[in-house]
C-alpha cells in the first residue's frame, strides 16, 4: 500500500524546510509541530543519520470537518510531512496521503475531506517542484 505523496527537490535540505512550510501555508496548512529526527537520534541514541524533520501540518477547516464525522480521526491528524536530505543538493519531501483518513476507519463520509486535503497537499508539493533551482 502506497501511503505517501513524494517529490524530490533539487535543492539542499537547508533551503527546502522553509520552502515546504511556505508551500503548506499557501494551501491553508499551519505547521503545528516540528520534530528534528536527526538531532533526536544523535542526542538520545548517539546515532548519526541524514538531516530529517517531521512536520505536523494541519488545515483547521478540514480538521474540523473530519472531526465532526469521526472524533477518533484525531489519531490520524495532523498530516505528517517528512523532509529529508537524500544527497548534498537533493531533498525528498513526503506527505502522508490523506486518503488514509478514509481507508483506516472505513468511513465514506470522510472522502470529501480527504479529497480536499489531498488536493491541497499535492498543490503544495507541485509548488515545491516548480521552485527556482
Amino acid at each position: 500500500m502506497d501511503y505517501a505523496r513524494s517529490i524530490t527537490v533539487d535543492l539542499p535540505y537547508g533551503e527546502v524546510v522553509g520552502a515546504v512550510k511556505q508551500a503548506l501555508q499557501a494551501q491553508g496548512f499551519g505547521t503545528l509541530t516540528e520534530i528534528d529526527v536527526q538531532a533526536t537520534m544523535k542526542n538520545k541514541l548517539g546515532q548519526e543519520m541524514e538531516p530529517y524533520v517531521i512536520l505536523g501540518a494541519c488545515n483547521p477547516q478540514l480538521a474540523r470537518q473530519a472531526l465532526e464525522v469521526e472524533r477518533e480521526i484525531g489519531l490520524l491528524l495532523p498530516c505528517n510531512v517528512v523532509v529529508r536530505a537524500t544527497g548534498d543538493a537533493t531533498t525528498l519531501v513526503q506527505a502522508l496521503d490523506p486518503q488514509i483518513m478514509v481507508t483506516v476507519p472505513g468511513r465514506a463520509e470522510l472522502q470529501p475531506v480527504a479529497d480536499e486535503a489531498a488536493r491541497r497537499l499535492q498543490a503544495a508539493l507541485d509548488e515545491l517542484g516548480q521552485a527556482p533551482r
